[in-house]
């Protein structure tokens, strides 16, 4: 008889790159957000903004050095800016994130909504690696109200909401944001695979089914896809199906935590130690 071992979904609370690239956990979400906000941005910003940044990159404690100088000085929301980025590259996510909370506040009094709301999304995202989700769902929140976001950044800030409703576990709250953004950033397999995730906790499997589905046609070969699946299959009692996940599981990513639970998962398949 098969004996499903079905996770928790917070150690799936994680995300994809739009349309390829691997599953990455709420830390490494929260460094690519940094990283975004580090790239070259739209005219607007002073000469000192690329220096700063340079070092926030480089060196991050010098970087924090010049960025408190220059918010003294009045740099506002690029000085603020530039102290959340050294600070996220530092992991050091609670300043990071009350960092992006400010430049968000700077944003909005400038009546910059769209830089706003990019902040927001970064302060949720450094909350959610501090492993504070109703901190980082008030920033989630604090971005759409902007009114700003548009299209597939519109979907993905839905969809980061959803993952701080579940690590809160509101999981009705998280299944009405992941539906919103399924429709709006469908081409994201992460979203597929939360929706899956949360269908299974909820008891919905013919849900789960069709959404980890989705997920397997965008990311078949990640770790944390092949994982729900089998956590899935073995839900719905496909012992065949639940092995031959967790075994790709093994063979993706043989050194990451999916793997781990994957060899536990494959484990209770073992014979009986002989007497």
């Amino acid at each position: 008889m098969l004996i499903p071992l079905l996770l928790l979904i917070a150690q799936q609370n994680t995300a994809i790159a739009p349309k390829a690239g691997p599953v990455l956990r709420d830390a490494e979400r929260a460094r690519a957000a940094a990283a975004k906000a580090a790239a070259p941005a739209p005219a607007g910003e002073p000469p000192r903004f690329t220096t700063c940044m340079d070092l926030a990159t480089g060196d991050p404690t010098a970087a924090i050095d010049e960025a408190v100088k220059w918010r003294a000085e009045q740099g506002g929301m690029f000085a603020r800016q530039c102290l959340a980025v050294a600070y996220a590259n530092q992991a050091r996510w609670d300043s990071a994130a009350a960092a992006f909370e400010e430049a968000a506040g700077d944003a909005e009094t400038g009546k910059d909504a769209a830089r706003a709301a990019t902040y927001w999304t970064q302060a949720g995202n450094a909350w959610l690696a501090a492993k504070k989700p109703p901190r980082a769902r008030a920033s989630f929140n604090a971005a759409l109200a902007t009114g700003s976001l548009q299209g597939l950044a519109l979907g993905e800030a839905y969809l980061d909401r959803a993952r701080a409703a579940v690590a809160s576990g509101e999981n009705a709250g998280a299944r009405a944001d992941i539906d919103i953004a399924i429709a709006k950033a469908g081409d994201d397999p992460f979203a597929w695979l939360l929706s899956a995730t949360l269908a299974r906790r909820m008891g919905e499997l013919p849900r789960a089914q069709k959404d980890i589905a989705e997920a397997v046609k965008r990311a078949g070969d990640d770790a944390a896809v092949q994982l729900e699946a089998g956590n899935i299959a073995a839900a719905s009692g496909d012992e065949v199906a639940a092995k031959a996940a967790w075994t790709k599981v093994l063979a993706a990513a043989p050194g990451s935590p999916q793997a781990t639970a994957a060899r536990a998962a494959l484990a209770q398949f073992d014979p009986p130690p002989a007497k």
